[in-house]
């Protein structure tokens, strides 16, 4: 785990000031790589009105915007290990929080979607539910791995048919890797690319309606 990596509180986008977030959930919102905390916020307004919204800035610098991780396609070790620092970053930013929510859910988009996953593994017990859009498993196990399994949160996994960023061996691992560990909902979108279609944002509301109705 790398001190050096956090998350910038000043760049966090909020839906809600903070006397109007007692009390309630807490959306994080985990944008893709090479963007930022502004990308996934556009959806806020289309998502249920039960949760604040939390939309985090990721930690490294990339080409255009920013990443939570090295890619896998400079090593797939250097991407676990840069992976691991973010999930982190992020569990020692949410235990900062004043107030503290009511509960935590994820949606991540991409690497932002991976990271989601990260952080089901990493404090097992922490969050309620998540939502990976074109995201994936990273491969290797982690000490919450078991944990998770006997958990088993729900997980809304959608993908595009025509997504050429993810590569098949991480598709092929996640398809494995997800139903052994969470309570899994999987989506596939016919002929959408590396995108979040329209059917992909009713499918998104209609599983965080349930999980808020639940």
């Amino acid at each position: 785990m790398n001190p050096d990596v956090t998350i910038d509180s000043e760049a966090v986008l909020w839906s809600a000031g903070s006397a109007d977030r007692e009390g309630r959930p807490l959306l994080l919102l985990l944008h893709g790589y090479n963007s930022h905390e502004g990308d996934l916020f556009g959806l806020a307004p289309y998502l249920p009105l039960q949760p604040a919204i939390a939309s985090l800035r990721a930690p490294l610098r990339a080409d255009f915007g920013h990443a939570w991780f090295p890619l896998t396609a400079e090593g797939l070790e250097k991407a676990v290990e840069g992976a691991d620092d973010a999930a982190h970053a992020i569990l020692a930013w949410l235990d900062a929080l004043d107030p503290q929510p009511a509960s935590l859910g994820l949606l991540g988009f991409s690497q932002g979607g991976a990271i989601a996953i990260e952080l089901l593994r990493a404090a097992p017990h922490r969050f309620a539910f998540a939502v990976t859009l074109a995201g994936f498993a990273l491969p290797g196990a982690r000490d919450g791995d078991e944990a998770l399994a006997a958990t088993r949160p729900p997980v809304l996994w959608a993908r595009g048919t025509d997504d050429t960023v993810i590569p098949p061996e991480a598709i092929a691992r996640t398809n494995r890797w997800l139903p052994a560990h969470v309570d899994l909902t999987e989506r596939i979108y016919e002929g959408v690319g590396h995108s979040v279609s329209q059917g992909e944002l009713d499918d998104v509301v209609e599983f965080l309606r349930a999980r808020y109705a639940a």
